[in-house]
C-alpha cells in the first residue's frame, strides 16, 4: 500500500481510501459493499491507464523517485534467496550505499551489485542516500574480480542521484576510483548486465554501468546530470528542471533510440511502487533471457563486443 502521492496521482487517492477501507474488512462485507468495492477497483483501474499512458519526462522521473520505489536490496533478496553480502575494499573500509555479493538466480549463480537507497530519515545516513564514496567502487571492483575468477555474470542495479561530491571522497580519489571501473569492466571477461532500477544520474551510475546489456524499468531516468542540475547551468534556475528534463532526453524511450538502453522493463499499471512482485517477475525474465543468450559468447569475445557497443552510441560531426 502507498500512502504517498505525486501531484498527477492525487486524484487516486479518494479511490484508493474506499478500497482500503473495504479490503481492511476481510470478509465482512454485505453485498452492496462487495459491489462497491468491485466498482472501485475498475474505476481506479481506467484511471490508472489514464494517468500512467500520457506521462511527461518529468513525472517519469518524479516516479523514479517515489519513496515506495523498489531499491536494490528490494529486487536481490526476491531474486536470490541464498544471497551473501560481501563488504569492504580491502583499502579504506566498506560502503553501505552499495550492496554487493552472490547468489542463485534461475540456473545461475551471479555476483549482484546494487546501489541502495534508504527508506527512512536513518536509513538514508547509512546508505548516503545511495551516494557512493571511493570505498564503494573500489569493493564493487574487487567483486567483480572475484566474479571474473569463477566465472560468474555480473548484474549491477543503478538508483543514484550521483557519486557523493564530499571532500573526504575527493581526498580518497573518487574520480580515480571511478575511471578505475570503467577501465576494468570494459575488459571484464564475464558478462556484464546493468539495469537502470531508478535514477542513474552522472559517473555514480556509470561508475557500475559499463556492460553488455542495458535494460531500464519503464519508470526511471538516466543521464549525464540531473535534471534539476542541468537547468541551473542551462537557464540559471532550478525550477524550470521540468524544461531540462525535455531537453536531456533521459527516460528509457528516448536511450533505445539513442542505442544506449538495449530493453525497456515494463512496469505494471500505476509503477514499481504499487506492484513490485509484478514489477520483479518482469525484470526476472528480462534477465534470464538476455543471462541464456550471453552465456553462449566465448568469454575472450567480451571485449570487442564492448568496443563494437560503445563505438555505436551517440555520433559527431566535423565542422570546418
Amino acid at each position: 500500500m502507498s500512502y504517498f502521492y505525486l501531484d498527477f496521482e492525487k486524484t487516486l487517492k479518494p479511490i484508493d481510501d474506499i478500497i482500503y477501507s473495504l479490503e481492511s474488512r476481510g470478509n465482512n462485507l454485505s453485498q452492496e459493499e462487495i459491489h462497491s468495492l468491485s466498482t472501485n477497483k475498475l474505476k481506479r483501474k481506467k484511471l490508472m491507464k489514464n494517468i500512467y499512458s500520457n506521462l511527461t519526462r518529468w513525472e517519469r522521473i518524479q516516479l523514479a523517485r517515489h519513496p515506495k520505489r523498489p531499491y536494490s536490496l528490494d529486487y536481490i533478496q526476491y531474486f536470490s534467496n541464498d544471497f551473501i553480502e560481501l563488504h569492504g575494499d580491502r583499502h579504506f573500509g566498506d560502503d553501505p550505499a552499495v550492496i554487493s555479493g552472490v547468489g542463485s538466480f534461475g540456473d545461475y549463480k551471479v555476483v549482484w551489485i546494487g546501489q541502495q537507497k534508504g527508506r527512512n530519515t536513518k536509513e538514508n545516513l547509512f546508505r548516503n542516500f545511495g551516494m557512493m564514496r571511493p570505498e564503494g567502487y573500489r569493493k564493487a571492483l574487487r567483486i567483480m574480480k572475484l566474479a571474473e575468477k569463477f566465472s560468474l555474470p555480473v548484474i549491477t542495479l543503478m538508483d543514484t542521484i550521483g557519486a557523493y561530491p564530499g571532500i573526504g571522497a575527493e581526498e580518497r580519489g573518487q574520480g580515480e576510483a571511478i575511471a578505475n571501473n570503467l577501465f576494468h569492466m570494459s575488459g571484464l571477461k564475464v558478462p556484464i548486465i546493468s539495469v537502470v532500477i531508478g535514477e542513474g544520474a552522472s559517473g555514480g551510475a556509470l561508475g557500475i554501468g559499463v556492460c553488455d546489456i542495458m535494460l531500464m524499468m519503464e519508470n526511471t531516468w538516466y543521464s549525464v546530470i540531473s535534471p534539476e542540475g542541468c537547468a541551473s547551468i542551462l537557464f540559471r534556475d532550478a525550477n524550470r528542471a521540468e524544461d531540462a528534463a525535455e531537453a536531456l532526453k533521459p527516460i528509457p524511450s528516448d536511450l533505445v533510440g539513442m542505442g544506449i538502453c538495449d530493453e525497456i522493463i515494463e512496469e505494471p499499471n500505476g509503477g514499481a511502487h504499487r506492484d513490485f512482485q509484478s514489477s520483479a517477475e518482469l525484470l526476472k525474465k528480462a534477465l534470464l533471457n538476455h543471462l541464456d543468450s550471453l552465456s553462449a559468447i566465448v568469454l575472450e569475445d567480451f571485449l570487442e563486443r564492448r568496443i563494437e557497443r560503445y563505438d555505436k552510441l551517440s555520433y559527431f560531426e566535423e565542422v570546418k
